[in-house]
């Protein structure tokens, strides 16, 4: 483990070249910057396998990583309560932007809010079906708050309160935490996706997508966003409509950021996570 005081991308690639690392497991937010350096700098022949964690990997991520260094990169979506619930095993073919299969340990499964199970192509919470036992690698509780206990878990099921959808070969994609879908003018709009729309503009290195509250469509999409040392002298009116009408060409149009904020970093937990609730709680300030 290297435990730096502060990220700096040069450092992680200096190390993989003098101890040789042979597997780096990091979230997202590192290979957003690791793919912004000049990787035939250093020698990286000893790395055999990448491994995400933390949150949804971007799939631009992903392909660039994989067009730079020609190793694919392995995603998982696992929690603090339970192991890899679903995972991207070293047998399988990832595919850019899914979490993989579920991992055979749990019952998983999608449902909607009314309770059924949804088809091939529906979103629905990721939950894991206990019935009256509890499987190995699950959390038993959270520690002196039954209530918050009986809230995820219940009826034989636990709630990971996460947002997915999973295609006809039985691989999950992520959508967001059930409280970070944005409800505006009656759509729900997922953060990830337009995230992943605005990270395949070269101006962008990373992003975090909220809904701030509107009068008239009950919410509205921002962006916060760090941009790339080339295009900060550049931030604008006229980038910040570039980046719109970008969005609206990768996506629907009516999930495109009507405020975009430019920022130096955007706020992460210890793990490098993006805290998305600490922008909307700034916005409410």
């Amino acid at each position: 483990m290297y435990d730096h005081e502060k990220f700096n991308p040069a450092d992680i690639l200096r190390k993989i070249e003098q101890y040789r690392i042979t597997s780096l497991c990091a979230p997202p937010t590192i290979f957003r910057f690791l793919i912004r350096k000049d990787l035939t700098k250093y020698d990286l022949s000893s790395l055999e396998y990448y491994t995400i964690a933390g949150e949804a990997l971007n799939p631009v991520v992903y392909e660039t990583f994989l067009k730079l260094t020609g190793i694919k990169l392995m995603e998982g979506f696992g929690q603090t309560e339970a192991t890899l619930i679903i995972t991207t095993f070293p047998w399988i073919e990832p595919k850019p932007g899914s979490m993989g299969i579920a991992n055979p340990l749990y019952e998983v499964d999608l449902i909607a809010p009314d309770g059924r199970s949804v088809e091939a192509g529906e979103q629905g919470q990721i939950i894991i079906r206990t019935g009256d036992r509890k499987p190995f690698g699950l959390f038993k509780e959270y520690y002196r708050d039954p209530e918050l206990t009986r809230e995820v878990w219940r009826d034989g099921i636990y709630y990971t309160g996460d947002i997915a959808w999973k295609d006809e070969d039985g691989y999950y994609w992520f959508v967001c935490r059930a409280d970070d879908i944005i409800k505006s003018s009656g759509y729900r709009i997922g953060p990830f996706e337009v995230e992943s729309a605005l990270m395949t503009h070269s101006a962008v290195v990373e992003c975090a997508i909220t809904g701030v509250p509107d009068e008239i469509r009950g919410q509205i999409v921002k962006a916060t966003v760090v941009l790339s040392k080339e295009m900060r002298e550049k931030a604008g009116e006229e980038l910040v409509k570039e980046l719109q009408d970008h969005v609206k060409k990768v996506t629907a149009p009516y999930k495109y950021p009507r405020i975009i904020e430019v920022v130096e970093e955007l706020p992460k937990t210890i793990s490098g996570k993006i805290r998305r609730v600490e922008i909307r709680e700034n916005d409410e300030k």
